[in-house]
């Protein structure tokens, strides 16, 4: 069955050169296309897509607005931002919102592409510049006190999961089972009490754990 897509972005031709792109590769189906967030739920609920694309300045309603009624109907739905923006504000509100992803439209065909793919197997995607930015933090953060009690092995699990590793990618890059990622993740989540991989994006970054 096609992954079936939705994108909103004001930038008639960028969003026109990406449906037709997308259109073009076999497993995909870009069901509906739109130049604002305006109406998101009840587009969503009418389409019912896989992915949301979504670009974050946008005129009417904006695409961080947009996650929040999109989010509050369809909590699970995957929602990719794809923006020009890499500031730490919008990064910020993008994620706390219920962002998924989070790509520069600097970004290669190829690597919307795998945002895509990620995202429905419990990845974060991120541009290279995003990524690092977290990254950074992270380790700069990791120099001082740990007041969560993370382990060595959960600080590296973390680190993977703010640069948008799923699980497999997690297991594969330690040569470990998926069932001992899970663990690390179980722990991390109690440790810092939060129920999901993005709430605990979320909470590095506001609490600068990360």
């Amino acid at each position: 069955m096609a992954t079936r897509i939705i994108i909103f972005d004001d930038d008639e031709n960028l969003r026109l050169s990406l449906k037709t792109l997308l259109q073009g590769i076999e497993g995909y189906e870009v069901v509906g296309d739109f130049a604002t967030a305006e109406g998101a739920d009840g587009i969503v609920s009418k389409l019912n897509p896989d992915v949301v694309i979504m670009d974050v300045d946008m005129p009417r309603m904006n695409g961080i607005e947009g996650i929040h009624l999109v989010k509050k109907m369809k909590p699970e739905l995957a929602i990719i931002m794809h923006t020009v923006f890499e500031d730490d504000q919008r990064l910020f509100d993008s994620l706390c919102a219920g962002a998924n992803g989070y790509l520069l439209k600097n970004s290669s065909f190829l690597q919307i592409l795998q945002a895509i793919e990620d995202v429905q197997h419990g990845g974060a995607p991120m541009s290279p510049s995003i990524a690092r930015k977290i990254l950074h933090s992270f380790q700069q953060q990791s120099k001082g006190n740990n007041k969560y009690g993370l382990s060595t092995r959960e600080l590296e699990v973390l680190q993977l999961l703010v640069k948008g590793y799923s699980y497999k990618m997690i297991s594969s890059s330690f040569s470990v089972t998926l069932s001992t990622v899970q663990a690390h993740i179980r722990n991390i989540y109690t440790k810092l009490h939060v129920n999901c991989g993005l709430e605990a994006v979320v909470l590095a970054l506001k609490e600068k754990i990360v």
